[in-house]
């Protein structure tokens, strides 16, 4: 239905009005009694094989929802209800921010893939919290933040902070968005001085807390392989929980869309079918060097099932969809959840079998034993009478008894 009927009418329309009216949609839905309940029962699958603790988190299944399709956190509960194991809202700044001016989204349909460069356009930490004060017992959120495009980097980490601070109570793990927006690259956002200053003041400040909340880092995959280890011992050496890859990239190597096309469209970060190889690349190297005992959500150029399982075979423990949702619809986290439990109980019929297989191969030594025992213990069974009157008296028997029985 969804991709004969909805998709349609959906890709007719700008890829930013599309994404407010699913989300308007969504809410107006969850306003209705019972509305969320029957989005649960058409698209949330329920299994053990799927449950995750992660970071001390219990997870009900390891799909999630990335940062970027619910700014405010408005229609979060909503988002949940459609079988996301979890939902990471944001990106949240300190101030309201219109981003960058319009057109700033596009689908790029013969990649499938998605340009943006909407600059973290968001109404705001207040808002954010008038959101995430509705009742989501039961729910994971989490909050990706970041600073606000007008704060220069010697006071990003105050941005920070006060994010932090005031949405602690509402938000069950952080992310922590280094990036300056979605429309420049890097630069020295990612050199170990930056992040630190940004990270310490958190960890200061979780200190002084009853309840924890896990920190995460999200990074990029246009860093170098040095730069992408230079994360990865900052995980090892300070309180960081884990780290969040990929953000979108800025390269456009390989695409079937054509150089004018793209020289028309601009800058923007790229996600979706293109950035699927890279962002397994760097989880797997960030597992690697960890030593595989830090979390890792992978995310980037999710489009499958297959892509998916490529992901966690890679090291990462949760996934977070976002371009193959929109290609997908709403049936992809029950298609992937699906592929999962297939996965888990194949395994199991494998490993049952491969004990099965050593239980037999361990008896057949004992077999062996006995086989060769039993001519020795059951020859004199065996052998012949040694006189002719031995048999009959066996076979008469039966008569003898019958006779007793006349008498």
């Amino acid at each position: 239905m969804y991709r004969r009927i909805i998709k349609p009418i959906l890709f007719s329309l700008t890829i930013e009005r599309a994404h407010h009216v699913a989300l308007l949609l969504l809410r107006i839905i969850g306003l209705i009694p019972g509305g969320r309940w029957f989005l649960r029962k058409c698209y949330t699958v329920r299994h053990p094989a799927l449950e995750r603790e992660v970071f001390g988190v219990k997870f009900a299944n390891p799909v999630g929802l990335a940062a970027g399709f619910d700014h405010n956190g408005e229609a979060y509960r909503e988002l949940a209800a459609l079988g996301f194991g979890f939902i990471e809202i944001g990106t949240v700044t300190p101030r309201p921010q219109a981003g960058n001016p319009r057109p700033r989204v596009f689908r790029l349909p013969k990649d499938r893939a998605i340009i943006n460069r909407i600059g973290l356009s968001n109404r705001g930490l207040d808002k954010t919290i008038c959101h995430l004060r509705r009742p989501h017992e039961g729910l994971i959120v989490g909050c990706n933040i970041g600073k606000n495009t007008v704060t220069p980097p010697e006071n990003a980490a105050a941005d920070y902070l006060r994010l932090f601070r005031n949405l602690y109570q509402y938000a069950d793990y952080f992310t922590v968005n280094i990036s300056c927006d979605n429309s420049c690259r890097e630069g020295t956002t990612y050199t170990r001085t930056h992040i630190l200053q940004i990270l310490d003041p958190l960890f200061d400040f979780r200190r002084g807390q009853n309840q924890y909340r896990p920190i995460m880092l999200k990074v990029s995959p246009d860093m170098s392989d040095e730069v992408i280890d230079e994360i990865s011992d900052i995980l090892l050496e300070t309180p960081l929980d884990g780290i969040v890859a990929t953000n979108g990239t800025h390269r456009r190597e390989g695409l079937h869309t054509s150089h004018m096309a793209l020289d028309k469209i601009g800058s923007g970060r790229l996600s979706g079918a293109p950035l699927t190889q890279r962002a397994v690349e760097v989880v797997r190297r960030i597992h690697t060097r960890s030593g595989g005992t830090y979390p890792i959500i992978g995310v980037g150029g999710l489009m499958s099932a297959d892509d998916v399982r490529a992901m966690l075979d890679a090291g990462a423990d949760l996934v977070q969809l976002y371009t193959g949702y929109v290609y997908n619809g709403p049936g992809m986290v029950k298609e992937v959840c699906r592929a999962l439990i297939a996965d888990a109980e194949a395994r199991q019929t494998a490993e049952k079998a491969a004990r099965q297989a050593a239980a037999s191969e361990a008896a057949e030594p004992k077999t062996a034993v006995s086989e060769v025992s039993a001519p020795e213990t059951e020859v004199p069974e065996a052998a012949e009478p040694t006189s002719p009157a031995d048999a009959p008296q066996t076979q008469q028997e039966p008569a003898e008894k019958q006779e007793s029985i006349r008498s």
